[in-house]
């Protein structure tokens, strides 16, 4: 009987080992990946490429001149302005993006384009050359 008791202890031992190993492992591992992760977030510093500037500078307003100006009933595209978000009256000035064909609310988009050279909803670049020649192509 004696044996049977030293077996069961012996397999005893052999379990707890077998779960306290992989568990010590696996606390281990945890607690290097909190370290690293605190290194990471505490030393951070930014050592890549210098950021590409922000260009601020948008259309000037001889620029804006040159960008068709319209009312409301002409827009072809629907009526309402993605800057403001309200509706663009038959009657109200409207300025029409060239190369997109968007339409906002002619405050809106000169607003939004001297600050931007581009259209408030898609974002498409407005092209150089409308501003180059001394006619307006549209």
């Amino acid at each position: 009987m004696h044996g049977n008791e030293h077996d069961v202890l012996g397999m005893l031992d052999s379990v707890l080992l077998a779960l306290f190993l992989p568990c010590l492992g696996m606390s281990a591992v945890f607690i290097v990946y909190m370290c690293l992760l605190w290194y990471a977030t505490a030393h951070h510093r930014d050592h890549g490429l210098p950021a590409k500037p922000v260009s601020a500078t948008g259309l000037s307003p001889s620029q804006l001149d040159k960008i068709p100006q319209i009312t409301g009933k002409d827009l072809v595209l629907g009526t309402e302005c993605a800057v403001c978000l309200e509706e663009i009256g038959a009657e109200q000035p409207a300025r029409v993006v060239p190369g997109c064909n968007h339409g906002f609310h002619l405050e809106c988009a000169d607003t939004w384009l001297s600050k931007h050279p581009l259209c408030p909803l898609c974002r498409a670049k407005l092209d150089p050359a409308l501003f180059s020649s001394s006619e307006n192509p549209c």
